[in-house]
């Protein structure tokens, strides 16, 4: 079975395949601010790797760095409502779901200052007003609970 052509449209650049969909097109404004976020992810992640190898955060940290597009993306095709839960990776999800960069720092290096007064650390940090349920330590553990989301 061939595999369908695609085409490239002269107006957007994008590839389209015969009888699908058309890709979503985004703004100027809209890429730009996936990129701003995406390179938040990345300067952050970079910083908490710098602390966690000076012995600035305790326990475990699970970097995001080479995701962040992925997240990203995500976020930018969720519905007002739209609930997240992830695994342990979870930093760039709090901040690509808009937990401010300050206060997640603050959790993972155990400061008053964090969303959970520094006792959530990395693996443990939610949101319910932007609607981010959590990562999760233990792998798989997210998937009953999104289930319950649902």
């Amino acid at each position: 079975m061939a595999a369908p052509k695609k085409s490239v449209t002269k107006e957007s650049g994008h590839e389209k395949g015969n009888g699908s969909q058309s890709p979503l097109e985004f703004t100027r404004e809209q890429e730009l601010r996936a990129l701003r976020d995406m390179l938040l992810i990345r300067r952050f992640e970079e910083k908490a790797g710098q602390l966690y190898g000076m012995g600035a955060i305790g326990g475990f940290c699970h970097l995001y760095i080479g995701q962040e597009a992925i997240v990203v993306g995500m976020q930018m095709t969720l519905k007002k409502g739209d609930q997240v839960i992830t695994g342990y990776r979870d930093h760039g999800h709090m901040l690509a779901c808009g937990m401010e960069a300050t206060g997640v720092m603050a959790e993972l290096t155990g400061r008053y200052g964090g969303y959970y007064k520094g006792k959530g650390g990395s693996m443990h940090m939610f949101s319910r007003e932007k609607n981010f349920f959590g990562g999760h330590g233990i792998v798989g553990a997210q998937v009953s609970l999104g289930t319950g989301l649902a």
